[in-house]
């Protein structure tokens, strides 16, 4: 066995094999793949492998098709056949928000240019004469769907990473991986020692316990996962084909041909944990005792939808244990903590991902970043507070709720609440409905007196829809005060701290005490992969605040800058809560609670001071993401109610109003301003989205300047823009795709809203470069129909920034 290598991948499942081919693919033919076992060992052998294109993230749509292309090319690179099935796939609607959600999927087959349409109920038959579609609203046809073989898949991986200069240890348990002066590792096993650059957790069902082999705490549970496969059907033998398999998702199971019979799987609501304190080390090509009791009740409902099933018997039960984050999606990244330490565990759907995963992580460890955005993956996304309690009811939710779709909005109730602030009480009493961001419960909206403060889910305009237009307006017309505690705060102290900002953000850092600043943040390839309020509070000490759910993620990019000694980078998230008090009465209301001066003289846009507000000192900015009149407040936690009970005292002959997530998304998208994770992405150049202008590069160091100097002056490959569209029952929401007039793909929805206090429904969208023309016209495919949509020259809002500066 190798004793020096530059990465060393542990686990010899699908990903993990996947990860070290694509490695050696980038040129990095220095890799070890270790297995404690046997390759396939875990839960990659016992797969159903189900295989298909489209999800509700576009970006991951992308490596799906990329994942089903490249089977094809493995069996012809390396020989080894991947038992490539693919008779298509049908999906059935048996209600109308399935409807909607099929149309959706549709339209953005017509923007990938791939095959997924409508075919009647009367194709749908010839196709599958076996089924019965009655109470099927409609069906829609993927003629790439469906199922590989998954040791021929895994070991065509190994082949080809064997083939590019991998050696692949099999039967080598890893014992220990300890960091290195370096920043490389020494991963330990019982062959000898492997010095390297990068270590990879691929260790499928054992990714927690490799992960504490470095000290990580990985949200990660197992569960029992149940397939049983029938005896030869008569009526399948007979035809001398193979059928295309069966996506009833309202019924909660799967179901295609295999063999002559037929393999049918369920996630039942009365699921299992297993192994809840660590995978047995021991566990390899085995598998649990079955129980199709408990889920018969999926069962039936397959039989009624394929009654040749009934009559079935059953040749073959697969129970088998699953690993999953709680929110069944990837943990996939370096781990921020830690220097060179990857992972990609908690994998569900690993047939129709596994080589889009294994490209993205190996750009990642070769190349600095991936092409791709793909922050709903990032192991990023949750923090220490993601415990086991937290992480055993989201799984355990994902889980029953396997099918369930995911609705534009929604809230799951499961593992809530966790992180709350003081003022939790209060904004209850208010009629509050909290969402959850990085742990923390914060509003998003307030239902009225007389209205029930829960919520419903669908594609169409919901209930909130009334109460929160009525939060936009009273802000507009009155005061209102969003709760902002959520947003990530950051103290940066000592001699030397304003070079050390300098050399991470791409904007000048203000230099005189009181200024603030907006700034972008440059990633690997010189795209936008951050943005920040900067205020110099005093010499050397800076305050600044970006996203919230982005904290663990900017952490490796503030890393990435070495500290000068004596300058210290504080996260005051916690510690430090915030109001933005906005609208065009906030002067009034905050002057009655501050013998500060807030006339615009004293204190104009994009200042701060030290300020007391009722009594509570307060670092009051002139800033408000409102695109309106407004202050953003800062104070210690445990003065946070305080603060809210006297803004609410003062405010309350002002028509002063408590305002939730839901007003500010539409608030701020009335101005046209883009928001991190929609709008601002390390996929987008920075003149693509106006932030351009916001780059020093007189400054001769800043992350990401070399590479952004390489793009600054190639023409931007779309625009960010903002639409006006023709709706009668729902808004845009992100992610749906533009076409022109003649159905040609140009762009795609990142956010939409409806603008109450402009009274139009508004989309801000990505259109390639040469379509952006003023007054274009363009269809937007919300609930996958063309609604008629207008490029808007300006924000619709006080475009020329009049409010915010008043």
């Amino acid at each position: 066995m190798k004793t020096h290598a530059q990465a060393v991948v542990i686990g010899g499942g699908l990903v993990g094999c996947s990860i070290a081919y694509h490695l050696t693919k980038l040129g990095w033919r220095d890799v070890v793949l270790l297995e404690r076992s046997e390759l396939t060992s875990g839960s990659t052998w016992h797969a159903a492998a189900g295989i298909h294109g489209l999800h509700d993230n576009n970006n991951v749509s992308k490596l799906q098709y990329y994942t089903m292309k490249l089977y094809k090319e493995l069996e012809a690179e390396t020989g080894q056949g991947c038992g490539i099935h693919q008779p298509g796939a049908l999906y059935l609607a048996q209600t109308k928000d399935r409807e909607h959600q099929l149309r959706i999927q549709a339209a953005k087959a017509r923007y990938f240019g791939v095959e997924f349409h409508e075919v009647s109920l009367s194709e749908a038959r010839e196709m599958h004469p076996l089924v019965d579609f009655d109470g099927i609203r409609c069906v829609m046809y993927e003629p790439d769907g469906g199922h590989v073989d998954p040791s021929g898949v895994t070991h065509a991986y190994a082949q080809g990473a064997r083939a590019g200069g991998a050696d692949i240890e099999r039967f080598t348990p890893v014992l220990e991986t300890n960091p290195r002066p370096d920043g490389g590792w020494d991963v330990v096993t019982d062959k000898g020692t492997i010095q390297t650059q990068v270590v990879v957790n691929a260790a499928g069902l054992w990714g927690r316990e490799v992960a504490r082999l470095a000290g990580v705490e990985l949200p990660l549970m197992t569960m029992e996962h149940q397939y049983f496969v029938t005896e030869e059907i008569a009526e399948i033998a007979a035809l001398g084909r193979e059928l295309p398999s069966i996506a009833d998702r309202d019924g909660e199971y799967y179901l295609r041909q295999e063999g002559k019979g037929l393999l049918v799987g369920a996630y039942e609501k009365d699921g299992r944990f297993w192994a809840e304190e660590g995978t047995p080390l021991d566990f390899g090509h085995d598998l649990l005792p079955d129980d199709l009791d408990r889920i018969m009740e999926n069962v039936l409902r397959a039989c009624g939808r394929v009654p040749a099933l009934g009559d079935a018997g059953v040749k073959k039960v697969i129970n088998g244990p699953m690993i999953w984050s709680p929110d069944s999606a990837a943990l996939y990244g370096p781990v921020p903590e830690l220097k060179n330490y990857y992972c990609c565990n908690g994998i569900i759907p690993g047939f129709s991902q596994s080589g889009g995963l294994g490209l993205l992580l190996a750009q990642w460890i070769v190349e600095g970043e991936p092409e791709l955005d793909l922050f709903p993956w990032d192991l990023a996304r949750y923090g220490s507070w993601a415990d086991k309690a937290f992480t055993k009811a989201r799984v355990f939710d994902c889980y029953t709720h396997r099918f369930k779709i995911h609705f534009p909005f929604e809230e799951r109730e499961a593992g809530r609440p966790l992180r709350r602030r003081p003022v939790y009480e209060r904004q209850k009493e208010l009629g509050a409905v909290f969402g959850l961001n990085y742990g923390w419960e914060h509003p998003l909206w307030y239902a009225p007196e007389g209205v029930e403060p829960r919520e419903d889910y669908g594609f169409e305009r919901q209930a909130w829809f009334e109460p929160v237009g009525e939060e936009c307006r009273a802000l507009r017309r009155d005061v209102g005060v969003i709760d902002i505690s959520n947003f990530a705060k950051y103290e940066i102290t000592g001699s030397g701290a304003a070079d050390w900002l300098d050399r991470v953000v791409a904007n000048r850092v203000p230099t005189q005490i009181g200024r603030s600043c907006l700034t972008p943040l440059l990633g690997v390839r010189g795209g936008i992969a951050g943005d920040f309020t900067i205020t110099k509070l005093e010499d050397e000490r800076f305050y600044m605040v970006g996203s919230g759910m982005a904290e663990r993620y900017h952490k490796r990019f503030f890393d990435a800058v070495p500290k000068p000694d004596g300058v210290t980078m504080t996260v005051l998230t916690e510690a430090r809560a915030g109001f933005n008090v906005a609208g065009p009465k906030a002067r009034t209301l905050l002057q009655r609670l501050t013998n500060a001066d807030l006339g615009n003289e004293a204190f104009p846009f994009m200042r701060s001071r030290q300020i007391a507000v009722g009594g509570i000192d307060a670092l009051a900015l002139r800033v408000s993401f409102t695109g309106d009149l407004g202050w953003e407040l800062y104070i210690a936690e445990e003065d946070q109610l305080a603060l809210y009970d006297a803004l609410f005292e003062a405010g309350r002959d002002l028509g002063l109003r408590p305002v939730g997530g839901r007003a500010l998304g539409s608030l701020r998208v009335e101005k046209g301003y883009g928001s991190w994770g929609r709008e601002y992405s390390p996929e987008y150049w920075p003149q693509e989205v106006g932030l351009d202008r916001l780059i020093k590069l007189d400054k001769p160091e800043f992350l990401g300047r070399e590479a952004y100097l390489a793009l600054r002056d190639k023409p931007a490959r779309e625009k960010l823009v903002i639409l006006a569209v023709e709706v009668e029952n729902a808004d845009a929401v992100g992610g749906e795709p533009i076409f022109t007039l003649d159905g040609t793909p140009v762009g795609r929805v990142s956010t939409g809203a409806y603008g109450f206090s402009v009274d139009m429904s508004l989309a801000l969208g990505f259109i390639k470069s040469d379509y952006v023309r003023s007054g274009a016209t363009f269809d937007v495919a919300i609930l996958g129909q063309p609604h008629r949509a207008r490029l808007l020259d300006a924000p619709p809002f006080d475009p020329k920034g009049a409010r915010l500066r008043a």
